[in-house]
């Protein structure tokens, strides 16, 4: 265990005290309403669970998660929110910047734990990060400001790319910031972006489905969460067209993509555990700062490279956190 390690254990133990005794204690059941859109962001959910455990918190016994999977579909995110008040949850814990925003604006009362990918200040969650200022409050993870870095990274696996592709909800204000973002930073490459709008996963995967061979030369990802929560469906569309594929979700590059480049989601979820539990306990959310995961991880897929015959630059591989054979 190296000493940064050891210190964010420490750190994170002296902040879990107060409530493993606080789990103890407690004689409610409490209930989180959870929404989520699906796929990778299963890895959050699981974390959060797992910080609940290391926090003395039993499933069941302590509290139980009445989670609400959208399947990618925006539209039916405030229904699913104003659902759950219905139902008198305790908490709404909502994955995903799109998400947050939606349940925020379909709810007066509850309070919020969010997960988002894009600054909360700018798209108006919160007042600040110190300060969250209203009902609203949670983690931060580098997504869409991770998109240029992302082209770049591409650039450098695939020297020779011109057309780069990529998919997204124009109505979702992370997605828009982020291909703007993409549009610019391809600008500076000398890439072309080919961006194509769609509204609905059933827009997304057929859109995929008809890329023609040689109309681009890769693949990007732009901070959608609708999208992003298809990254399986994806992979599986772009293997048998040889498209290399960059992805946000590191823990589905084994499953066919070339790289991927981003947090931890696993990490984002368990994080959360303290700022749920913490607002359970009674904590106001707007006097609980917004925490930030910003430990960015690449991963490389040397399987794929052989099999589209690729070659990964030595200075691209030695920058690698994780490397699949």
């Amino acid at each position: 265990m190296n000493r940064r390690t050891f210190l964010c254990g420490l750190t994170l133990g002296t902040l879990f005290a107060p409530l493993a005794a606080v789990a103890q204690r407690v004689a409610k059941v409490y209930r989180v309403g959870v929404i989520h859109q699906g796929g990778p962001y299963g890895a959050v959910i699981q974390g959060l669970r797992d910080g609940f455990g290391e926090l003395g918190f039993e499933e069941r016994k302590h509290f139980v998660l009445d989670i609400r999977d959208m399947r990618g579909d925006l539209r039916a995110v405030g229904e699913a929110a104003r659902e759950l008040v219905r139902a008198r949850v305790d908490l709404l814990y909502t994955v995903g910047t799109s998400v947050s925003l939606a349940a925020k604006r379909a709810t007066v009362d509850i309070p919020i734990v969010f997960c988002a990918g894009t600054d909360p200040v700018g798209l108006g969650l919160v007042e600040s990060l110190a300060k969250p200022g209203g009902r609203l409050t949670g983690i931060h993870f580098l997504s869409t400001d991770l998109t240029a870095k992302r082209l770049e990274v591409l650039k450098e696996l695939l020297p020779k790319a011109r057309r780069i592709v990529t998919f997204y909800d124009p109505n979702n204000p992370s997605a828009r910031e982020s291909s703007a973002l993409a549009r610019d930073a391809a600008r500076h490459l000398g890439i072309e972006l080919l961006e194509r709008r769609v509204s609905s996963v059933e827009e997304l995967l057929v859109g995929l489905r008809a890329l023609r061979p040689g109309e681009a030369d890769a693949f990007l990802p732009v901070s959608d969460a609708m999208v992003l929560s298809q990254t399986p469906a994806l992979v599986d569309v772009m293997k048998p067209k040889r498209l290399p594929t960059m992805i946000a979700d590191l823990n589905l590059v084994a499953a066919g993509a070339l790289a991927g480049y981003g947090v931890n989601y696993y990490e984002v979820g368990h994080l959360s555990a303290k700022h749920v539990m913490r607002v359970l306990a009674g904590t106001n959310p707007r006097d609980l700062p917004v925490e930030s995961v910003d430990r960015v991880q690449l991963v490389l897929n040397l399987r794929v490279a052989r099999e589209l015959g690729l070659t990964i630059p030595q200075s691209v591989l030695v920058r690698a956190d994780h490397v699949i054979e």
